[in-house]
């Protein structure tokens, strides 16, 4: 394992400790749809290039009636980037060390009413320090009382902290799940947010915000829309838009990239990817 400083490990503490609180709510919606399934997880080790020890992660993976195929990891790693992919790092260009620890979750659900939905929280060390993240909602079906639940649930995070967040993270969160080609948004939005360095305690604070508001939200909307009855219409429906999911992440994401470029588990690294999609 790598050594953490004492930031690193409170970051990875949180980390780990969301995904638990998480995972036991996404199996409680489960268990209310008559379902017993639950989450696998596979614990992997990483080697950085230079041979020594470079972390490692768990990837948790359930399918279910309600959750067709859900996603939740936490990774810790760490080492040196590639001279080329350092550049493109904050702060990793004069010096290609490095150290990550987050959580990634994406969700794809059964049920084409019920939204998909991505969150993801990180804490990164170059020659500088800072918390990235955020969450979007992606219905197939999109309801308008969803999307105004879920965007003022993270706006409540926010304007605890700094009233200018929710204004510049939604916006680049509209910015960010953009798919270029196809002229179309990934989803109903979110916030995203990357690079607030400076105040670890404030910053961390926020980031964990960001999580609890994830985790008391979600699963209202699920509960919401899981016993809603649907039609093969909105099921091909459904299909068509997770191929658009599939494009942005394969095409656009970062983390994809990042977690390609530094090494990662490529299971873990590609569990976003949806179970079964379709292309006109």
């Amino acid at each position: 394992m790598i050594e953490l400083d004492s930031e690193q490990q409170a970051a990875r503490d949180w980390f780990e400790r969301l995904r638990d609180s998480i995972c036991a709510e996404f199996e409680a919606i489960e268990r209310e749809a008559g379902s017993d399934a639950a989450f696998d997880y596979i614990a992997w080790d990483r080697t950085d290039p230079s041979g020594e020890p470079g972390g490692g992660g768990v990837r948790g993976v359930m399918k279910g009636r309600v959750f067709e195929k859900v996603g939740v990891n936490v990774s810790t790693v760490g080492g040196s980037l590639d001279g080329d992919f350092a550049k493109t790092i904050h702060g990793a260009a004069e010096d290609p060390g490095f150290f990550a620890t987050g959580i990634s979750l994406v969700a794809h659900m059964a049920n084409p009413h019920v939204p998909a939905v991505h969150m993801n929280t990180r804490f990164l060390v170059t020659t500088k320090r800072w918390f990235g993240g955020g969450a979007d909602l992606n219905p197939p079906i999109p309801y308008d009382e969803d999307t105004r639940d879920f965007h003022a649930r993270l706006k409540t995070a926010c304007d605890a902290h700094d009233p200018a967040h929710y204004p510049r993270f939604s916006k680049w969160a509209d910015d960010y799940f953009y798919i270029p080609h196809r002229q179309v948004h990934r989803g109903v939005g979110g916030i995203f947010y990357d690079h607030l360095e400076g105040d670890f305690d404030a910053n961390f604070a926020f980031t964990r915000a960001v999580g609890e508001a994830f985790l008391d939200i979600f699963p209202q909307i699920v509960r919401r829309r899981m016993g809603m009855s649907w039609t093969t219409t909105e099921k091909a429906q459904q299909l068509e838009w997770r191929g658009r999911y599939a494009e942005f992440n394969l095409v656009y994401d970062r983390g994809t990239l990042f977690g390609l470029k530094t090494g990662g588990n490529i299971d873990a690294i590609l569990m976003s990817l949806p179970p079964e999609a379709t292309w006109g």
